[in-house]
């Protein structure tokens, strides 16, 4: 029985990757459990149970003596079987949580096992289950039951079932792990991912760099004839990808990144880390992309918040820029102190009118005197404004009424007009059907005189045949 134990002991390690002294533990538990039960003990604090290493013999102790016989019965036989299923079962998900642990951030194979409200549940090769969340799925992907699918370790969370290990299909890091498979230059470190942007089911942007210059960064991404490219572009059902060349020159990078729509210029805020990118009217909506979607993967691609204008959206701006300044110009506030205002956020008189004292005295150059000053000024100019914009919507409300009225009377001086040509026009074409009426009707006349016989033609026809009848008899008498 002792070698028998250690063999199944030793066959459950090789099966299930449970650890042999993790076993040992759990039956030695379970026979504390059967033991307390074949003795009626009370507690198991003072009962200790030991199985020999080596010959497997198990051995009971009961406050520091060694019990020589124990009759298990059936109840504690059952109540060792299940604490030893019990323990065997915890050990096991700890083995699958330490395994799968140590592969957050590693591509995973399995097969699709079932479906569970939208989200995958999938078998990773029969040693646990992964759950890919409906959230974690890209829109382009539509698996059926059965089918192989590779996923990105998410994370792994303990749970009361066991182990629960998120995967992800839409992650960026699950396109960097596929070019790290696919691509041995990335694997070995000569060519290096920068930094990856991605909308899943759309387009993923990739920066990548060379160590070595002898390698072409993105023509090792590619592959001869896009072979590598075109395995993970299938991986991901067609999902489009760019490989972009990363640059140390921050204007290039931002370039190539914007790719394919040509940049006109590219000024830097090194304190916002901003960039304003200047295109020409036609590569506006190229820059821009399809919902945004080309600039938004360009922003996060270079982490630099990108803003496309044309040069007329520009000189847009700084005359916009240019009037609510001068609308804020106020008495006793210079240059400088315009320009302290409007970085400390007030940038209109509403603003610097609804600001407490205190606030305005933390800007240099402001005392509280001069707070309240510039405070009341601004309200004041509001105030003027505010009565300017009522005269100016009067103004423009009699202009519009003006020009409705006189609209109105053209519109029916034109209505006057289409009446009198039409009727004149009805004229016309009642004179023209008379006229073609008598030139039928003449016609017609003429006709049937062309058509009828003429009577000094009709006589003379009907006088031939007495001639010629009277010519014959006169032969006649001759002839006799």
């Amino acid at each position: 029985m002792s070698s028998e134990l250690l063999a199944i002991l030793d066959h459950i390690e090789r099966e299930r990757g449970i650890k042999r002294e993790i076993l040992i533990q759990a039956v030695e538990s379970a026979m504390v459990s059967a033991v307390k039960k074949a003795i009626s003990a009370k507690t198991a604090e003072n009962i200790r149970v030991e199985i020999g290493k080596e010959d497997g013999k198990i051995r009971a102790y009961l406050d520091e003596k060694e019990i020589k016989s124990v009759d298990f019965g059936r109840i504690a036989a059952q109540t060792a079987k299940q604490v030893i299923i019990q323990k065997i079962r915890e050990a096991e998900k700890d083995v699958i949580f330490q395994e799968f642990s140590a592969k957050v951030g590693v591509i995973v194979s399995g097969t699709v096992y079932r479906f569970e409200r939208g989200n995958i549940i999938v078998d990773l090769l029969g040693r646990a289950e992964g759950l890919l969340l409906k959230r974690e799925q890209s829109p382009r992907d539509d698996f059926r039951q059965g089918q192989r699918v590779r996923a990105y370790v998410a994370d792994v969370r303990r749970d009361t079932k066991g182990p629960q290990i998120i995967l992800s299909r839409t992650s960026p890091l699950f396109v960097k792990k596929l070019f790290e498979l696919e691509v041995p230059e990335i694997f070995e470190g000569i060519v290096e991912i920068r930094s990856i942007s991605r909308e899943a089911g759309e387009r993923t942007k990739i920066g990548v760099r060379s160590k070595d210059e002898k390698v072409d960064c993105v023509g090792a991404c590619v592959g001869i004839r896009g072979s590598r490219v075109k395995d993970i572009v299938s991986e991901l059902q067609g999902e489009k990808i760019d490989i972009i060349r990363w640059s140390d020159d921050l204007r290039e990078y931002i370039t190539a990144a914007l790719s394919p729509a040509k940049i006109t210029e590219i000024r830097l805020d090194q304190a916002r880390h901003r960039a304003l990118v200047i295109v020409a009217e036609d590569q506006l909506s190229l820059a821009i992309g399809k919902h945004g979607q080309n600039v938004r993967l360009a922003s996060k691609l270079t982490t630099w918040d990108l803003d496309i204008r044309t040069r007329t959206e520009i000189v847009k701006v700084k005359e916009e820029a240019k009037k609510a300044r001068a609308e804020m110009s106020l008495e006793g506030v210079g240059e400088k102190l315009l320009d302290a205002l409007i970085e400390a956020g007030l940038d209109s008189l509403e603003k610097i009118e609804n600001a407490s004292i205190e606030k305005m005295t933390t800007i240099k150059g402001f005392g509280q005197k001069k707070a309240e000053k510039i405070v009341a000024a601004a309200k004041k100019k509001r105030a003027e404004l505010e009565a300017q914009a009522v005269i100016d919507a009067a103004a423009r409300k009699k202009r519009e009424e003006i020009e409705a009225a006189q609209a109105e009377k053209d519109a029916a001086a034109r209505k006057k007009r289409e009446e009198i040509e039409a009727a004149q026009a009805e004229k016309d074409a009642q004179v023209l059907a008379k006229q073609a009426e008598l030139d039928a009707q003449a016609a017609k006349d003429a006709a049937a005189e062309e058509g009828a016989p003429n009577e000094d033609d009709a006589a003379s026809a009907e006088a031939a045949p007495a001639q010629e009848k009277k010519e014959e008899s006169e032969e006649t008498d001759e002839s006799s």
